[in-house]
């Protein structure tokens, strides 16, 4: 560890990833980071190494957004330290692109422009990036509200079905909600869309084949490009098994670290070929019919699984800090350590995974102790958060039992 006092993490939310992103912040240099979020959620209560100093329910207003932080800063005035401020949410990022000018003389950070982000955070423009820089996708249509009766797929069932537009459907609600939803039959895809779009949702759905394979053909990849727009770490991940709750469809519960140096190279191409500045996370799939990656979405931001990174020697602060503060000259780090990453039970791991080579290196690897989970840190216990991490490790065996492959319009 390396102590520094010169700088002060300001974390934007208060779920698992701000957490991840403040115990990487304290293993790298001993630095407690603050947050501000609209609410406080069960990762930051009673922590030692992050404290939420503002709850805001209006913080995604703009207006309110900008005062929020403007206000926070001017506390700080005089310290003599340097905010560093790290979106951690998809709402926040794009709150920060916005506004990035009104904040620019009172926080250190690196972002890209607003072009960039509406190019990659809607899905039907982010597919057409990814075909111009030679990415596989599933087989992809997109469905209006005003369509929406008389559509015709192109491809055949199962189809996945997703909002275009992730922050308006995080904000309805209707009976049987999910994140994403899997639709076996014709008569099970009218139902769903239907549902959708009787709730406050009316901006386009995502219509996707079905990739063949369960959780453990997943992939995911962090990366961090510099302010320069170039590579700076990049870590793959295969994925173990993936949240089910309906809430938590497509987010990751147990990562084994991964090596593709392929995937690196052009990862690294597309990435700097359109001028990325900051952290970002992709979810793709490994298809069993032809061998090739199809890149599901890209997040503008660290996953909320992204500790693993951390957790395999790719301390995720570590590069923020260089880059933004430090101002160093870095190459690229290709993270190829590899540790098991979880936030379920390991039992739960054994139970559901079906690959029993996964499995088989999972067991080897909790054998050797290189595991890590997200919630459980030696260095900030006590009572209530030991209280805390049992419940939710509790409400996993219900929740996997309950849910565990069902995407459809049901509980």
């Amino acid at each position: 560890m390396q102590k520094r006092n010169d700088f002060q993490p300001v974390l934007l939310g208060s779920d698992i990833n701000v957490y991840g992103m403040a115990r990487s912040f304290y293993e790298a240099y001993g630095v407690r980071s603050v947050a501000i979020g609209k609410g406080i959620l069960g990762p930051c209560t009673a922590s030692k190494i992050v404290r939420v100093e503002i709850v805001e329910p209006r913080l995604e207003d703009d207006w309110v957004f900008v005062e929020t932080l403007r206000d926070y800063a001017e506390e700080w005035e005089g310290s003599g330290k340097k905010l560093l401020l790290v979106p951690c949410g998809d709402n926040y990022i794009k709150m920060l692109v916005r506004n990035q000018h009104r904040l620019r003389d009172l926080y250190c950070f690196e972002c890209i422009d607003e072009e960039l982000l509406m190019r990659l955070s809607i899905k039907e423009s982010f597919y057409e990036v990814c075909t111009q820089y030679g990415f596989s996708f599933p087989k992809t249509a997109s469905c209006s509200f005003e369509e929406h009766e008389n559509i015709q797929l192109p491809f055949d069932f199962p189809v996945i079905i997703k909002p275009s537009n992730s922050v308006a459907y995080w904000n309805c609600s209707f009976p049987h909600k999910k994140k994403v939803f899997v639709a076996q039959t014709k008569e099970e895809f009218d139902a769903i869309v239907k549902a959708i779009y009787s709730s406050s949702y009316k901006d386009h759905l995502i219509l996707q084949e079905y990739i063949p394979g369960d959780d453990s053909n997943m992939r995911v990849m962090n990366c961090y490009c510099g302010r320069d727009k170039k590579v700076k770490l990049i870590a793959l991940g295969n994925a173990l098994l993936e949240e089910h709750s309906p809430e938590g469809i497509g987010s990751y519960a147990a990562i084994i670290n991964g090596y593709d140096p392929q995937l690196n190279q052009r990862m690294t191409e597309f990435l700097e070929g359109i001028g990325y500045v900051g952290f970002a996370n992709f979810d793709m799939k490994l298809d069993p019919r032809d061998g090739a990656y199809k890149l599901f979405e890209m997040n503008l931001r660290q996953g909320r699984s992204s500790f693993y990174v951390t957790a395999a020697g790719g301390n995720l602060a570590k590069w923020l800090v260089e880059d933004v503060i430090d101002r160093k000259e870095l190459g690229c780090t290709v993270v190829k350590d590899r540790v098991l990453w979880t936030i379920i039970p390991p039992k739960i791991i054994f139970q559901y995974v079906r690959s029993e080579s996964a499995k088989a290196e999972a067991q080897a690897l909790l054998k050797a102790g290189k595991v890590c989970h997200s919630y459980y840190y030696r260095g900030d216990r006590s009572l209530k958060r030991w209280v805390n991490y049992q419940k939710n490790q509790f409400h996993y065996f219900e929740k996997y039992k309950r849910y565990f492959n069902n995407k459809a319009l049901r509980d």
